[in-house]
């Protein structure tokens, strides 16, 4: 094995596409395309299945991306260490969250560790698609439910009180009638989720106006007068034009999980930024 040849299969894994990567290391992608298959070779294994969209970990690839995550921590501490760096990391970090979290919440938390640890590069991913910790689509995921992998370290990192909003001025809903009242609800791929469910129990003559599953979408059409909507507390109480109004009894909350594979957890990069994520988000 070449061991120069960990670095192209690191770039190719992060960046999705022989040609990101070849941009990313200064190479040629046909050149890109030689060494990766030349690894393939050295170790017996396809790494990556590739698609029309990209390449994409095979389980063998996945267990090398863990081992040459660690090979190039340990690689750039040297350089560090050499060059009398010892407080910086370099790197990436791929994290996965819901959009309204990622955008309120994350955002500060990312911004100062960006002035703390400014080789890193931190990608965040805020789509509805569950990114998987097993197969390394994602460094580091937060979201709504504990994690059941084996490979996963998690824990709770916060509980999410939720309030029901009206746009400020507008006259609240008679509590348990809502006849005539205009809703504002998740999309019906999500329609079971609790504040969902809450919302048409204590509104049962409401009718909903309009689906999204962004909370931002939500809250926004809600500023505008479109209707009642249940959103996360640090989003609502955040917003102008908005009223948080009392329906008889407080939308159920929710618990928000962080998790990482593993292998990742001696990764100086990952536990810094989650040590930061704790000590500013935690309950």
């Amino acid at each position: 094995m070449d061991w120069s040849d960990l670095r192209i299969f690191l770039a190719i894994a992060r960046a999705g596409t022989l040609g990101a990567a070849a941009r990313t290391l200064g190479q040629s992608q046909p050149t890109m395309g030689r060494r990766l298959r030349a690894l393939e070779q050295a170790v017996g294994q396809t790494l990556f299945q590739r698609t029309g969209e990209g390449f994409v970990l095979t389980d063998e690839g996945a267990a090398v991306l863990a081992h040459a995550e660690r090979i190039e921590e340990e690689a750039l501490a040297f350089e560090r260490q050499l060059g009398g760096r010892d407080r910086q990391l370099d790197g990436m970090l791929r994290l996965s969250s819901s959009d309204w979290f990622g955008a309120h919440l994350l955002t500060p938390v990312l911004a100062e560790f960006t002035r703390l640890q400014p080789r890193v590069v931190v990608e965040l991913l805020t789509d509805a698609r569950l990114y998987s910790l097993p197969r390394r689509e994602a460094d580091l995921v937060f979201r709504i439910k504990p994690f059941d992998e084996p490979e996963v370290i998690s824990r709770r990192l916060l509980h999410i009180d939720y309030g029901a909003y009206l746009k400020s001025g507008v006259a609240p809903p008679r509590t348990g009638d809502g006849m005539g009242t205009p809703l504002i609800t998740m999309d019906t791929a999500f329609g079971g989720m609790p504040d969902a469910v809450w919302l048409t129990r204590v509104l049962p003559n409401a009718h909903v106006v309009s689906r999204s599953n962004n909370r931002d979408i939500q809250a926004r059409l809600c500023v505008l007068g479109a209707g009642v909507a249940v959103l996360p507390r640090p989003l609502g109480d955040a917003l102008p034009g908005l009223d948080r109004i009392d329906l008889g009894e407080p939308p159920p909350g929710r618990d928000t999980w962080v998790g990482y594979h593993r292998d990742l957890k001696r990764l100086a990069r990952l536990r810094a930024l989650l040590d930061l994520v704790i000590e500013r988000l935690a309950s």
